[in-house]
């Protein structure tokens, strides 16, 4: 069989098919590795969504087929007179029924890239980029510190030209404030919300700075409220969800990150920034082992530390591991 490099026009730009559920956090992902190859070899990007009819939502993977998918749902397989793209990127349970098959609906053309932990077929990928803190095992296994994510330094100051008039003249240190909520491993109490609310505003106190505050869909209102309430006599700005999100440009801005340990993925893009992480903690709901493999493993690369109160600052090289993996996709595509 030809190898993939010999079934495609080389000189044309690599054809990419980034497919997710459509949440956000998920197709980011996906995205961001997209961004990553396109930003080493030309690239042309098409956004595929992904979801099922909601009586085989809950279907085990193996039992779903593609007659099973919503109406809204993206195409998943090439029109008429299109072809399968190089590299297919994907991300989450949703997308699994379809990435397994790709590789033989496409002849072999294909390169099936998955990221997360799959948990079922892990061998039926090209290639799986999996966080190193989920411990996933395999010769077709690239792991990485966190998930692959959007943050770049041209995406930051990209983002921090939209807001630029209402962040660069708050005052020194400027500190972004990343807040998750409840999950399986994690919750978020308004009793705690206080509480982290409290030790943040006598940090930022102390340092005479500002805050830039924003949430994720996951955290609670009542902790949301306390959160905005008691903050809200510190300089700075709450982005309470509404108009264009100041994510980027937050982080930009910032001097200091803060993140609630919850959240893998915004620990990881805050760590490509290279400013000082402080991880803030939540209640724990259950053992959270593969969280405490991440932010030790933030810990040894010096990007962050557990936040006690004080704004100390430190610095490190920015994590490229979303650069890292796109360099891995097209080595393992070259070999064929």
């Amino acid at each position: 069989m030809l190898d993939r490099a010999a079934r495609r026009d080389v000189s044309a730009p690599l054809s990419i098919w980034v497919v997710s559920d459509g949440r956000i956090g998920m197709e980011n992902q996906a995205l961001g590795l997209a961004e990553a190859v396109q930003r080493l070899t030309p690239a042309a990007i098409s956004v595929r969504r992904i979801r099922w009819r909601p009586a085989f939502d809950k279907l085990p993977s193996a039992l779903k087929t593609s007659w099973m998918l919503d109406l809204s749902s993206d195409p998943t397989e090439p029109a008429a007179g299109e072809e399968w793209p190089d590299l297919w990127i994907a991300t989450g349970r949703a997308t699994l029924p379809m990435s397994t098959r790709v590789r033989e609906l496409s002849g072999g053309r294909t390169f099936v890239v998955q990221t997360q932990d799959p948990r079922w077929r892990n061998g039926a990928y090209d290639l799986v980029v999996a966080p190193a803190h989920d411990r996933v095992e395999g010769a077709n296994v690239l792991s990485i510190t966190g998930s692959p994510h959007r943050v770049t330094e041209a995406r930051l100051a990209e983002g921090a030209a939209d807001f630029a008039d209402r962040l660069q003249r708050l005052p020194h240190p400027r500190i972004a404030a990343l807040i998750g909520g409840r999950s399986r491993a994690f919750d978020l109490t308004e009793a705690h919300a206080a509480d982290l609310a409290d030790r943040i505003a006598g940090a930022i106190e102390a340092a005479g700075g500002s805050l830039m505050l924003t949430f994720s869909r996951r955290t609670p209102e009542t902790a949301k409220a306390v959160l905005t309430e008691r903050l809200k006599p510190l300089p700075g700005w709450t982005w309470d969800g509404e108009g264009p999100n100041p994510y980027f440009a937050y982080l930009h801005f910032a001097d200091h990150i803060l993140v609630t340990e919850d959240s893998a993925n915004m620990a990881a893009e805050a760590a490509a920034t290279g400013k000082p992480v402080h991880i803030l903690p939540m209640i724990p709901l259950k053992p959270a082992d593969k969280f405490a493999r991440l932010h030790g493993d933030l810990r040894e690369r010096g990007a962050a530390r557990p936040f006690d109160g004080v704004l100390e600052s430190w610095s490190y090289a920015p994590l490229a591991e979303t650069d890292r993996a796109a360099r891995t996709v097209l080595e393992r595509m070259t070999k064929g």
